[in-house]
């Protein structure tokens, strides 16, 4: 994919060990640091694991400055077959898409720098990934995302929003896998959802996800390193209405 500009800031992909380093530093400071852990004697904490090595990695920087706002990372797959080969399967019972005959991609650890707060960026992340889709044939994309935090309760409207309107269709449900997990689809939540804070509480990817008509697991996989819980998450292209579709492709231009 070629470089795409929109605005002040640049998507590109990480072509160097040192790009890949940066993106790593990023994750580090959005996943690791928030939860108060010691940065290295060299000041080079870094967020990695083996699946660096087999993922793309995006970067959108800051023109102006230079700085790296954004990250994410994606691993595309031929079709369902593959899905053991992800990170997500790694936490979720994948076999229902093991059907899926068609190019999928897991897209991973995205993240947008703690002191940057222009909508911009993640709307120019969004513009290179609709790129990447085009370019590759992508049918379904899917991922984990991620709540700050392992209380149920701080999450509950958004939870109760998730199950009321955005389970996913049963053919591609995701099952049990993780040992601690929070099956929010079965739990009593106090009443019906607050939208407007069950949207604040959402991760920006994952509302951008749900606009698209994104749908999400059953239940919520609890992480106590990162103290975070995490939902599994989908896309299926050809399901996301025109209109936003055409936007997708008009900011991927």
């Amino acid at each position: 994919m070629q470089s795409l500009c929109k605005g002040r800031y640049l998507a590109r992909l990480a072509r160097t060990s040192d790009d890949l380093r940066a993106a790593q530093r990023l994750r580090w400071l959005c996943f690791v640091a928030r939860n108060g852990a010691a940065d290295g004697p060299d000041g080079g904490g870094l967020d990695a694991d083996g699946l660096d090595a087999a993922c793309r990695h995006m970067l959108v920087e800051d023109t102006s400055t230079g700085r790296l706002v954004c990250c994410f990372r994606f691993l595309p797959l031929a079709g369902g077959g593959d899905i053991a080969r992800s990170y997500s399967a790694q936490f979720y019972d994948l076999s229902a898409l093991e059907s899926f005959d068609a190019p999928l991609l897991e897209v991973g650890r995205f993240c947008v720098h703690p002191g940057t707060q222009d909508p911009d960026i993640i709307r120019t992340a969004l513009a290179a990934l609709s790129r990447i889709v085009e370019e590759n044939g992508i049918r379904m994309l899917f991922g984990c995302s991620s709540f700050m935090g392992t209380e149920p309760a701080l999450h509950a409207d958004a939870f109760a929003m998730l199950r009321a309107r955005h389970l996913a269709p049963r053919r591609w449900l995701p099952r049990v896998k993780a040992p601690n997990v929070f099956r929010f689809a079965r739990a009593r939540l106090s009443g019906p959802p607050d939208a407007r804070r069950a949207m604040a509480a959402m991760p920006p990817l994952l509302r951008s996800y749900l606009a698209l008509g994104g749908w999400v697991s059953d239940h919520a996989v609890v992480d106590p390193v990162l103290r975070t819980m995490h939902v599994f998450t989908g896309v299926e292209v050809g399901a996301i209405p025109p209109a936003r579709r055409r936007l997708l492709q008009r900011a991927a231009s």
